[in-house]
């Protein structure tokens, strides 16, 4: 992701999912993963409301997972069909 391009972060969010992983044990630990990968300085406050936006939008899967098994729930960030194409989109607008 250029460090250069400024995005709006529901858009920063779903670029950053569509080409990494992110899947920690919390949103706190997600949150610092997503600002290592995105290379801008978005706030914790900033980056909830931008899942909640995704989420609200189906743009994400339901962030907290409990895996048959586990003990307790992770976070992890996954794009839906549509956030691909949202994320596909803005990708192509960067480029050009």
């Amino acid at each position: 992701m250029p460090t250069d391009a400024k995005f709006e972060p529901a858009a920063l969010l779903l670029c950053v999912a569509y080409r990494n992983v992110i899947s920690d044990a919390n949103i706190e630990l997600a949150h610092e993963q997503f600002v290592s990968l995105a290379g801008q300085p978005i706030d914790y406050a900033t980056f909830c409301d931008a899942i909640a936006a995704c989420w609200r939008d189906h743009l994400i899967r339901e962030p907290i997972r409990l895996p048959e098994g586990a003990l307790q729930c992770h976070w992890h960030l996954e794009l839906t069909p549509k956030g691909v194409a949202a994320a596909r989109a803005f990708i192509a607008d960067m480029s050009e």
